[in-house]
């Protein structure tokens, strides 16, 4: 009966036969009827049952009886070694790890094909210290020139962000298949290496080696990277030219790269030109949505998607969330947390994160500290999530002390997380804090602060009157001083009524964006506030010769469970009669308590120029 159970092929009488077996004596831990237990993996093989599969191997009584030295032994590594490779193909990662554990204590030895998969398996849970062991193994078997291996081994190191020894790897590879090409540029892509990667890939042509749809993904992920829509659109051409653009990875990963890019009406049209549309191409286009300030639309796809019968998962509810907190709408975010609690999503740390961000953004931050004390195990993310939005909301003590206690907790903050307590200091003017935090970041952690460190201890001088202080600052970075830096101390320049600061800076602005409209602004109201009327005119006239204008800003209110979005100089709103005429009184009873606008405004004194924040305020 148990040498015929190879040979059936129908699902229910195997099942039946081996429901049998546990009750007779079959399995004994003799050589000869190890073959039982070898004969059930196979059948539950055949039946693609990797569960029961996995269940019978466990069944074998005795394990750790087994020996190398039989010939019996080898035949039960045998059946480990393929029940390996069939728990792989049906996706049961972490099983592949466990087995492979049990595989080890019992001195089972591993095939090429059974390394290989184990090693693939480390990748796609990021088991680098595993993956580390098994590469000193492969390096002992010999196994170093084998082709799969050591595929297998730069696919580990690349996805776990080592690109130093994946390119090693790649260097000392015999030879290299369009899987060896393809794990080292989507490698570069990933760790933020988009010009190695394009090299890469133009070696791979050289080679005659023709890249796949993973290749072209992992290209346009390339293009996200480095925020190049032009390269992007001609790696499109290419990928219509190859005819992989029906690939459903290869169309996901060009819809997020144009969304990412800003360019958000290509990214709808890939959308609508897919016929079936899956959870992953939704969460690009509302992601996309959100990111580029297009809320309603992103709230508009989402209720699309529920149409469409699909479930919304983790990223779903993050892009949507995201949206509502750049809209500021709390019902339908808190809308969307009940929906989330209801669908039983997983409530991890990248949906807590979303929810107390868009909590924070909403000026409910109570309820996002509810959401962050909630979640069990936090990590840097979820309390540096938390510390931005109490820096945000103008909490800047609370901040600190969240900061403090995340340390305590024994957690190493990351370059972001000093990004945020540093602005925490800065809104809530606690000077000596941030110098603290700033010096700590290379003699504690081992951090070099970056240009977004010195942009938030510029400003902070800057704010506190300490231009002296910022000036140093500025002058001793180890980096260009870009767009950001410049400009905040700019302001703080006319804040602080240092005209010749001032306008050194705009100058520096003129150079690193002469088509931004704040140095030229700045510069004639520092000449107007010198009583130098000519200079100031000649500076407007230059602006407008060149055609330089402030960008047009927008800014919107929820009322009702509905929000209202208001431009500079708007009169599209319905109830706009009331708004300016509100806002008129408004701006009278400023002046009568001594409030004066500045030169600019001055300029600007018809009503019908009001900017779109008095307009929000207004309404």
């Amino acid at each position: 009966m148990i040498k015929a159970l190879g040979f059936i092929r129908s699902p229910f009488t195997g099942r039946r036969l081996l429901a049998i077996c546990p009750r007779r004596p079959l399995i004994h831990t003799s050589s000869r009827s190890r073959k039982v237990p070898e004969r059930f993996i196979w059948r539950y093989e055949a039946e693609a049952s990797p569960d029961g599969a996995l269940k019978t191997f466990d069944e074998i009584p005795q394990r750790a009886a087994l020996s190398l030295s039989h010939a019996s032994s080898l035949q039960d590594g045998e059946s480990a070694n393929s029940v390996i490779v069939r728990l792989a193909k049906e996706g049961c990662t972490e099983e592949v790890l466990e087995l492979f554990r049990s595989m080890r204590e019992l001195g089972i030895v591993p095939t090429k094909y059974a390394l290989s998969t184990v090693l693939s398996s480390c990748s796609k849970l990021s088991q680098l210290s595993l993956g580390l062991q098994i590469h000193g193994q492969v390096t002992r078997m010999g196994h170093e020139d084998n082709l799969f291996i050591s595929n297998s081994i730069l696919d580990l190191y690349a996805k776990c962000g080592l690109m130093n020894d994946a390119r090693r790897v790649f260097s000392e590879m015999p030879e290299h298949d369009q899987v060896s090409w393809t794990s080292i540029i989507s490698g570069c892509a990933q760790n933020a290496l988009g010009e190695e990667a394009f090299q890469l890939f133009v070696d791979m042509i050289q080679s005659n080696i023709k890249p796949n749809c993973f290749t072209f993904a992992s290209l346009v992920s390339a293009c996200t990277g480095l925020a190049s829509i032009d390269l992007g659109k001609q790696v499109h051409a290419q990928v219509i030219i190859v005819g992989v653009d029906e690939d459903t990875f290869v169309m996901n990963s060009l819809l997020d790269m144009y969304a990412k890019c800003g360019d958000v009406e290509d990214a709808r049209y890939l959308f609508e030109s897919k016929l079936e549309k899956d959870i992953v191409i939704y969460n690009s286009l509302i992601a996309g949505y959100a990111q580029n300030l297009y809320g309603e639309e992103a709230l508009h796809l989402f209720v699309q998607l529920q149409f469409d019968d699909l479930k919304p998962n983790g990223s779903t509810f993050a892009g949507v969330l995201n949206a509502c907190g750049h809209l500021a709408v709390l019902q339908q975010g808190k809308q969307i947390h009940s929906l989330i609690i209801k669908v039983g999503t997983e409530f991890s740390v990248f949906v807590a994160s979303s929810l107390i961000d868009m909590y924070s953004k909403c000026g409910s931050i109570e309820e996002a500290r509810c959401v962050f004390d909630q979640v069990q195990e936090k990590n840097c993310v979820l309390w540096t999530t938390m510390i931005t939005s109490y820096a945000q909301s103008g909490k800047g003590r609370d901040a600190i002390e969240l900061f403090e206690q995340l340390v305590e907790a024994g957690m190493t903050p990351d370059r972001i997380c000093f990004t945020s307590v540093l602005t925490a200091c800065n809104h809530g003017g606690f000077v000596d804090k941030a110098i603290q935090y700033f010096k700590s970041m290379q003699t504690h952690y081992g951090l070099m602060p970056e240009m977004d460190h010195y942009a938030c201890m510029v400003d902070l001088y800057g704010r506190n009157g300490l231009l002296i202080e910022a000036k140093k600052l500025i002058d001793h970075m180890p980096m260009k001083p870009n767009y950001v830096i410049w400009t905040s101390f700019l302001g703080a320049c006319k804040i602080n009524g240092v005209t010749q600061l001032g306008m050194k800076a705009a100058e520096h602005i003129h150079e690193i964006e002469p088509g931004s409209a704040s140095p030229y602004v700045a510069t004639a109201n520092a000449y107007a506030e010198e009583g130098m009327w000519d200079k100031a005119a000649e500076v407007r006239k230059v602006m407008k010769d060149r055609g330089v204008r402030k960008r047009v800003g927008c800014s919107w209110i929820e009322v009702d469970k509905k929000a209202h979005v208001f431009i500079t100089s708007d009169r599209s709103h319905p109830q706009s009669q009331e708004i300016y005429l509100t806002l008129d009184n408004v701006i009278l009873e400023m002046r009568d308590v001594g409030s004066v606008p500045s030169l600019i405004d001055e300029q600007q004194d018809d009503i019908s120029t009001q900017g779109n924040q008095k307009l929000s305020f207004a309404f």
